[in-house]
C-alpha cells in the first residue's frame, strides 16, 4: 500500500474531529444544519492550509447524511460512505484556478438544474478569485437563484479579489490561523496516533515551519520523519542574526555561505531571516506574541533589546527589497549577501533611512541609550568689582575782586503802549461777594486778565486816558 501523508491520513471527516482554532466557523455550520438555515451559497477565505475545503467537505456530507447526530455527519451510511470514498454524486468540486474561463461557468451551470440521488447537491469552488471578469458575470445570476436543491461554497485565500457582487450573494465565513498552543496540541495528537518520536527540538522546529497553517505543520512533520530530525542550517540563521547585531561583515558572509552549503537557498534564507525580523520587531513594539512558544518569544525580547526600532524596520526593509529583486536576479546570493552588507555595513549605504539610524547609533553610544537632551547654559560668574582711585580735589580758585560799575543814570519809564477801549462791566448782580466773582470771571474770559477784581456791586469806574509821552 502506497504511503498516505499524514495531512491527508488526519483530515478531518467530522466538526468534532479538529478544526483546532476554527469554533466559530463550526458554530455556526451546526446551527445551521440543526435549525435547517443553511445558506445558498458560502465564502469561505482565510490562510491555506486552515480547513476551508475540508470544511465545505464535511458540510456536504452532513447535508446529505440520513443519520444527523448533532449537526454532524454519522459517516455510517451509505450517503457518507460514498463521501469518505470519494464517489459521491452529491458533491463536484472544481478548481477555479485553471477552471477560470467562461465555457468552464457555462458547463457548470448547464448541469445545476439537474438532479442527484440525494438531497443536496454541493458544488464547491476552490480559489474562486481566480475566475475571469465573463466567468463571473455567468455565474451570477445562478449564484443569486439556485435551484432549491443546490448549495455553492466558495472557498479563497485572497476575499479582497472576489468582487463584492459575489460576496454580497453569500455568507461569508472566515478561517484563522492556529496559535502555537493549537499547533503543538495538533502535532502531540498526531504523533500519539501515529506512534512517531521526535525530539523537542524536532516539534519547535515543526511549529515554527508549520507557521499557523494545519497542513503546513504535518507536511513540517512529515519531512521530519524521513529525514530522521530537523533539517540542518539553523545554526547558519542563528549565527547570521547575531552577525546583524553586532555589525559584523565576516561572520554574516561565512554564516549565508555555511547555509548554502547546508542545502539552503539565497530566497529561503531571506524568508527566514525576514520572518525572524518581524518577530523581533513585534517584540521591539511590545505587541502579542502568544502565538509563539515561550522559548522563540524569551529570544525574540533579548533580540529587540540589542537592536534600535530603526535598525530593524531598515533591516525589514532592505531583506524584503531583496527578495523581490532575487526573482529576476542571475545569481540570488549576491543580491542577499549585498543586502547583507548594506546593513552590517552602514557606511556603504547612503540611503537617508540609513544615516539616520548612524545618527541614533551615534546617540546611544554618547548617551548610553539616554536620549540627548539640550544642554542648558550656565550663566557666567560675575567679575570682582574693582576700587577706583578717588581723584583729588583741586583747590578752590582765589576769589576776584570786582570793581563797583559806576552810578547809571535813571532811565525814563517807556510809554505805555495804547491799550483799545474796554467794554463797560456789567453791573455785578446783587449778591454780594459772589456776583463780584461772576464779573470777574467774565472779564477774564474776555482776555481781561488785569482787571481788578471787583468786591462791590457797583460798576467799574472808566478807565483813565493813557498819559501822554514825555
Amino acid at each position: 500500500m502506497a504511503y498516505e501523508a499524514l495531512y491527508r491520513r488526519y483530515r478531518p471527516s467530522r466538526f468534532q474531529d479538529a478544526f483546532f482554532g476554527q469554533d466559530h466557523v463550526v458554530a455556526a455550520l451546526r446551527n445551521a444544519i440543526e435549525g435547517d438555515r443553511v445558506g445558498h451559497a458560502y465564502l469561505f477565505s482565510g490562510p491555506r492550509g486552515t480547513g476551508k475545503t475540508t470544511s465545505a467537505r464535511i458540510l456536504a456530507k452532513a447535508l446529505n447524511c440520513t443519520d444527523l447526530q448533532g449537526g454532524e455527519p454519522c459517516n455510517e451510511c451509505d450517503s457518507c460512505l460514498a463521501f469518505q470514498a470519494g464517489g459521491s454524486y452529491d458533491l463536484h468540486e472544481l478548481d477555479a484556478a485553471s477552471n477560470n474561463g467562461v465555457d468552464a461557468m457555462r458547463d457548470l451551470i448547464g448541469k445545476v438544474a439537474l438532479g442527484s440521488p440525494g438531497r443536496t447537491k454541493v458544488y464547491i469552488l476552490d480559489e474562486v478569485h481566480m475566475l475571469s471578469s465573463g466567468a463571473e458575470n455567468a455565474l451570477l445570476k445562478t449564484l443569486e437563484e439556485p435551484p432549491p436543491h443546490v448549495v455553492f461554497v466558495l472557498c479563497t485565500t485572497e476575499p479582497n479579489k472576489v468582487v463584492p457582487t459575489i460576496r454580497s450573494r453569500t455568507q461569508h465565513l472566515e478561517f484563522s490561523l492556529l496559535s502555537a498552543s493549537q499547533v503543538g496540541d495538533l502535532i502531540d495528537h498526531v504523533v500519539g496516533d501515529a506512534g512517531i518520536e521526535i525530539t523537542p527540538e524536532d516539534r519547535q522546529y515543526v511549529i515554527r515551519a508549520g507557521g499557523g497553517s494545519a497542513r503546513d505543520t504535518l507536511s513540517a512533520l512529515d519531512q521530519v520523519v524521513a529525514a530522521g530530525g530537523a533539517p540542518q542550517g539553523g545554526e547558519h540563521l542563528e549565527a547570521l542574526f547575531q552577525s546583524l547585531i553586532d555589525r559584523d561583515a565576516a561572520q554574516a558572509l561565512t554564516a549565508i555561505d555555511g547555509a548554502l552549503q547546508a542545502g539552503r537557498d539565497a530566497a529561503s534564507i531571506g524568508t527566514s531571516l525576514l520572518h525572524e525580523l518581524r518577530t523581533v520587531f513585534l517584540a521591539a513594539m511590545r505587541a502579542d506574541l502568544g502565538h509563539l512558544p515561550e522559548a522563540e518569544r524569551d529570544r525574540a525580547v533579548a533580540r529587540a533589546a540589542s537592536m534600535p526600532p530603526a535598525r530593524i524596520t531598515r533591516a525589514i526593509e532592505v531583506i524584503g527589497t531583496s527578495i523581490i529583486e532575487m526573482r529576476q536576479a542571475p545569481d540570488p546570493r549576491v543580491d542577499l549577501e549585498v543586502a547583507i552588507m548594506r546593513l552590517t555595513r552602514a557606511d556603504l549605504d547612503t540611503n537617508p533611512a540609513a544615516l539616520v539610524e548612524r545618527l541614533e547609533a551615534i546617540e546611544s553610544q554618547l548617551t548610553g541609550g539616554a536620549p540627548i537632551v539640550a544642554p542648558v547654559p550656565v550663566p557666567a560668574p560675575a567679575a570682582p568689582a574693582i576700587a577706583q582711585p578717588t581723584p583729588s580735589r583741586a583747590p578752590d580758585p582765589a576769589p576776584v575782586a570786582v570793581a563797583p560799575s559806576p552810578p547809571q543814570a535813571p532811565q525814563p519809564a517807556p510809554a505805555p503802549a495804547p491799550q483799545a477801549p474796554q467794554p463797560a462791566p456789567q453791573a455785578a448782580p446783587s449778591g454780594g461777594r459772589r456776583g463780584a466773582d461772576i464779573v470777574r470771571a467774565e472779564l477774564v474770559k474776555q482776555g481781561i486778565t488785569s482787571a481788578p477784581p471787583v468786591t462791590t456791586a457797583e460798576a467799574a469806574p472808566e478807565p483813565s486816558a493813557p498819559a501822554p509821552a514825555p
